[in-house]
């Protein structure tokens, strides 16, 4: 029998509260200096869920990469003009968004 383990169950919780939500919904983040931007090439439920475990390490290694960074005015601008849907995910206090 196949006993999953403390690491899949979190992981699948995070992919349960991550959905896809319109940019705008989230401009009070964004102005709290709460969203935080993932890249594209990034696993957004991965990135959830080392935030979660307070994986500075691996979270520091992506900052460094240009992977991760609070949103820029200039992102969220062009996602305003742009009406864009972006995937978001809370990870208090944080939310992390990837487009």
């Amino acid at each position: 029998m196949y006993e999953s383990n403390t690491c899949d169950i979190d992981r699948e919780k995070v992919n349960l509260e991550t959905s896809q939500i319109a940019w705008k919904e989230l401009q009070r983040f964004f102005a709290s200096g709460s969203a935080v931007f993932v890249a594209p090439d990034l696993d957004l439920v991965e990135v959830a869920y080392q935030f979660s475990i307070d994986n500075k390490d691996q979270v520091a290694s992506w900052m460094q990469n240009n992977q991760l960074a609070l949103v820029s005015d200039q992102q969220a601008i062009a996602w305003l003009e742009e009406d864009a849907d972006v995937w978001a995910v809370v990870v208090k206090p944080w939310i992390l968004v990837q487009k």
